[in-house]
């Protein structure tokens, strides 16, 4: 029997019904433990946006429980959450592999973080008492080096998460323990979180060295200067690209902050081997042939500011596309991506380059995520009693959890969770808790503001971007009730088939209707709402748009 009637809480701030912001929470009565704190890279709906990050307010509301943070690898959207959430919740300690440690180092560094944060690397070997719970690691292949599991044994049970990962038999790196994971399963695993990003591809997602014929051919067919985006943090990508520049004697540029840092984190490790002699400074690179220079650079995903559509753009300061470039996407969209690609693939072919991205002809990305059978014999060999499908969206969650049904894991066993919903684990027993829910916003960051911008925010620019904007001044007495003048309307993002007459129409029945709320011994806030009601049926009636209308009081008093 169990020795208290308090269950363990599993929940995620992030990361659930969407690919980014990982971040997943582990809750007893004192001990609360936090899984990734990521970060999800805007979509092309929201404007002037650079980062999403979970809602943190429970982790603050709870912070006396709060006992550690760990990290399964170095990704972004698992890590670069922290340098907000350092900032205002306490983690006593955060776990992460050797390379993870590096570049959160690097990451808060970059960013001016002054927080004082205790950082200590763990691997395969490591056993870390964190409150009521007992983490241990399993080591799995992914697109970066050193990307772990993680297995929280709890008074209630046993919790494990496979992170993110793929089974590469032929990996660039070390092997993923299998024999370990078919260890934790025989000892008996209660409730498996697992990675979902892939739970729509049927058989196993192609090992990292398959990508290298492909990179070698592109190699071998550019004639002119090769310019090669991907993820800052595909490590292996990255030096398999290197190491087919220098066999072929291209001299390497690399261009994009997060790459450089990437790059010289990884280098300093000895994850990344490039000789000084290879590598030139951007402002060199007219001083060689075009055919011997390859710039490796950011912007795989059509990012608006990566070093790529700057290049596009014509807006680097040292980089233009010359007829003759072969520019290469070694990458596959991120859900959301998909235009903002396209866009930026006919900009680069407009300005005469090759453009080569992944596809049937060129194999030049390997997703770092398992596929079915992967998903399937992760199942087999940890052959849990409840199952929680994570990191993914909907649709590959519910994939997912339908999968996990074919291997006997009965349907009122398996968990389709949204952010912030709870499953609760009691005596070895998971049940979803219906009553209780997290609150889960989102966060937009806007530069490196730590408050962020909340959702209201986020739809008043839509609204902006989508219908425009009215204001409306109106001039005021308010100790004699009275207007001192007609209201001003100006309107600003949206046509008008008269403006002219529109808007003096507009002008002349605002002034009757603030009139007689006056009247009526109106308040500010009367006078406002009148305003913004009648502008926006007026507006619509006439136009089938509606504005942001914003009503603005300039009182003689």
């Amino acid at each position: 029997m169990s020795k208290s009637f308090i269950p363990v809480k599993v929940f995620a701030l992030g990361g659930l019904g969407e690919v980014g912001k990982n971040t997943y929470c582990i809750e007893s009565e004192n001990t609360l433990i936090m899984i990734d704190a990521g970060v999800k890279f805007p979509e092309a709906d929201l404007p002037g946006i650079n980062y999403v990050i979970p809602d943190y307010s429970y982790l603050i509301h709870n912070k006396q429980k709060v006992k550690a943070l760990f990290i399964t690898h170095g990704h972004e959207d698992h890590i670069g959450g922290i340098p907000f959430l350092i900032r205002i919740v306490n983690i006593p300690i955060i776990y992460a592999p050797k390379l993870a440690c590096a570049l959160i180092r690097s990451k808060l560094e970059n960013m001016r973080v002054r927080e004082p944060i205790t950082l200590i690397e763990y691997d395969e070997n490591s056993h870390i008492k964190a409150g009521e719970f007992d983490v241990s690691f399993f080591r799995v292949t992914h697109s970066i080096p050193d990307a772990f599991g993680i297995c929280v044994d709890t008074p209630e049970g046993r919790i494990v998460t496979t992170g993110d990962f793929k089974i590469d038999l032929t990996p660039v790196g070390k092997d993923i323990e299998l024999d370990k994971i078919s260890k934790l399963g025989r000892e008996g695993v209660d409730l498996l979180l697992q990675d979902s990003t892939n739970a729509e591809i049927e058989g196993y997602t192609p090992s990292e060295r398959n990508v290298l014929k492909s990179i070698e051919e592109v190699f071998e067919n550019a004639r002119g200067r090769l310019i090669i985006s991907t993820f800052s943090s595909n490590i292996s990508r990255i030096q398999q690209i290197v190491t087919c520049a220098i066999n072929k004697n291209r001299k390497l540029c690399v261009v994009g902050r997060s790459m450089e840092n990437v790059i010289a984190t990884a280098r300093g490790f000895g994850y990344i081997k490039i000789p000084d002699a290879s590598l030139v400074p951007v402002e060199n690179i007219y001083s060689y042939r075009q055919n011997e220079i390859c710039i490796l650079c950011t912007g795989s995903q059509g990012e608006a500011m990566a070093a790529l559509s700057r290049i596009a753009n014509g807006e680097h300061k040292n980089i233009r596309i010359l007829p003759g470039d072969t520019v290469v996407f070694s990458s596959s969209p991120i859900p959301g991506n998909g235009a903002m690609i396209d866009k930026l693939v006919n900009k680069l072919v407009r300005k005469g380059a090759e453009v080569i991205t992944n596809g049937v002809l060129f194999a030049l990305h390997s997703s770092g995520h398992p596929s079915r059978q992967e998903l399937r014999l992760m199942i087999k060999l940890f052959n849990p009693k409840y199952f929680m499908p994570v990191h993914g969206e909907y649709r590959m969650l519910k994939l997912h959890g339908e999968l996990a049904n074919t291997l006997g894991i009965p349907n009122e066993n398996i968990f389709l969770c949204s952010n912030g919903e709870i499953v609760e684990l009691l005596d070895h027993k998971a049940r979803k808790n219906e009553l209780t829910k997290v609150n889960t916003d989102a966060i937009y960051i806007d530069g490196n503001d730590i408050n962020g911008l909340s959702t209201a925010v986020i739809k008043d620019r839509k609204i902006l971007k989508e219908n425009g904007l009215i204001s409306v001044a109106i001039s005021l007495d308010s100790k004699n009730s009275k207007l001192l003048a007609k209201p001003t309307v100006v309107t600003a993002g949206f046509l008008l088939p008269d403006k002219e007459n529109f808007i003096s129409t507009l002008e002349e029945d605002l002034f009757n209707k603030i009139n007689e709320n006056l009247a009526n011994k109106a308040t500010f806030n009367s006078i406002k709402t009148v305003t913004k009601t009648y502008v926006t049926e007026y507006v619509y009636k006439h136009t089938r748009r509606t504005p942001m209308v914003i009503p603005l009081i300039l009182n003689k008093n």
